[in-house]
């Protein structure tokens, strides 16, 4: 469900309980600037999140790229920085 901001500050009550069933997005100048969750949906998506750490988003990159950045290292060790021979240094 879609609200404008300022029917959300007038039927908040009812909101309240249509959150209870589907999110309530609150627009304001015509872009979604809240989302009206119940308490058990906040739960689940605060649960969910929690679960991805640091180590398992940088296996799963590692798994999805791991052949993009080996073929880079490659490069890198035959050619070196692209460049290199430019720097002041």
């Amino acid at each position: 469900m879609r609200v404008t901001a300022t029917e959300a500050k007038n039927r908040f009550g009812s909101l309240c309980a249509q959150a209870k069933r589907e999110p309530v997005f609150v627009e304001k100048a015509g872009h979604i600037d809240t989302v009206i969750l119940s308490a058990e949906q906040y739960l689940a998506l605060q649960a969910s999140s929690g679960k991805s750490t640091r180590a398992a988003r940088k296996k799963a990159f590692e798994c999805e790229f791991g052949d993009w950045i080996e073929a880079q290292n490659a490069r890198f060790d035959a050619l070196g920085i692209p460049g290199e021979d430019l720097r002041p240094w």
